[in-house]
């Protein structure tokens, strides 16, 4: 067992190196042609914690199953949490990432709803940056290509009661991704749910948990249903106000060049890409507002031409333009249906950025390799 000190102040990770490795040929294989959450990387990032001995057993150990105990608090209560970010293979062959104190952040954010221990941010990024370290050659160089992170933590203790847990488990799992839209950058169609609500007020809505997350399949299931790739879901408590996709944000852009984002309400995800996105197109002049998006009114701005383009924005896609928005009673093309001009300055600004095709100059991008 060696150790490997990540580039932060964090402690060293001891690493334990699978015995097993995959054969050159068959990564090559896998990394020519990566597909979301399909295939792991050989090796995952472990932190334990426990009430008594707080975080402990910082280690690198080969990929493979966890085993638990029927009575995992985390099989019960569903004290869970995760986040995903992504690195990127640069031309001289140096592996960044993309503001990864913001996902320790949030992360810490969530555990904290979820009654969960707040991992340090040295912890966090030590945790990826010892995993990429060993790791490394699994990270893909093709276009648009990069490995995705996935920390995340979990209830641990053995036991039937409602409490928080006194014990937890964080690791971090990677899988190496290819471009998320295959034949090139796609208008999608988005059902706006009335019936279904991902969270609500008070609740674990801004926090990254599972259970938002398992909230939003059945109605996404109907969307597809009805032939509709994602869904849009409205506040709990008014029912008329715009809040986010199962896992993305929402942009408005007016005709007038004015952006909306909806609003953080607690029951909206801050995201990493939204508030990045906000940045960038303040840079580029546009007013950008915050703000309750109503439904009626986005509607209207539809049919009369002043809301030119709607977009959302997450991780995995980054930018996904939205080319009809429908639901019970209304169904409206947006804009002529393509890609707006907009959305599609705003996901080469930010993807030449994360790939180092474009000068950094909020200092976003993190060194791991």
């Amino acid at each position: 067992m060696s150790t490997l000190a990540s580039p932060t102040s964090a402690p060293a990770f001891a690493v334990r190196r699978t015995t097993a490795p995959v054969p050159d040929a068959e990564r090559a294989a896998a990394l020519a042609a990566p597909r979301f959450g399909t295939v792991f990387t050989e090796h995952m990032s472990r932190i334990s914690w426990s009430q008594a001995d707080g975080w402990h057993g910082r280690r690198v150990e080969p990929y493979g199953p966890l085993q638990l105990d029927p009575a995992t608090a985390v099989l019960h209560y569903a004290q869970e949490i995760f986040e995903g970010l992504k690195a990127y293979r640069y031309p001289d062959g140096s592996v960044w990432t993309f503001r990864p104190q913001a996902n320790a952040e949030r992360f810490q954010r969530s555990a904290r709803r979820l009654a969960l221990p707040e991992l340090a941010t040295d912890d966090f990024l030590g945790a990826i940056a010892a995993l990429v370290g060993v790791d490394e050659p699994w990270v893909p160089s093709g276009e648009e290509t990069s490995l995705y992170l996935r920390p995340f933590m979990y209830a641990s203790e053995s036991f039937l009661g409602v409490r928080p847990s006194l014990e937890a488990e964080f690791l971090v799992i990677a899988s190496p991704v290819g471009p998320y839209f295959a034949g090139g950058v796609q208008p999608v169609a988005i059902w706006v749910s009335q019936e279904h609500h991902r969270a609500g007020a008070g609740g674990t809505g801004a926090a990254k948990c599972g259970g938002n997350y398992a909230a939003s399949l059945l109605p996404q299931q109907e969307a597809y249903a009805k032939g509709f790739e994602q869904v849009c879901f409205l506040d709990a408590s008014t029912n008329t106000l715009l809040e986010e996709l199962g896992g993305m944000n929402v942009f408005v852009v007016h005709a007038d060049g004015r952006v909306v984002t909806p609003a953080l309400s607690g029951s909206i995800l801050e995201g990493v890409t939204r508030s990045s996105i906000v940045q960038i197109l303040t840079d580029a002049g546009h007013e950008v507002s915050e703000a309750d998006v109503p439904l009626a009114t986005l509607l209207a701005g539809l049919a009369d031409g002043s809301v030119t383009e709607v977009f959302a924005c997450g991780t995995a896609a980054v930018v996904t333009p939205i080319g009809r928005l429908a639901g019970e009673g209304f169904d409206h093309t947006v804009g002529d249906g393509a890609a707006g001009p907009v959305t599609m300055r705003v996901r080469a600004e930010l993807t030449d950025i994360q790939y180092g095709r474009a000068t950094d100059r909020h200092g976003w991008m993190h060194r791991l390799v």
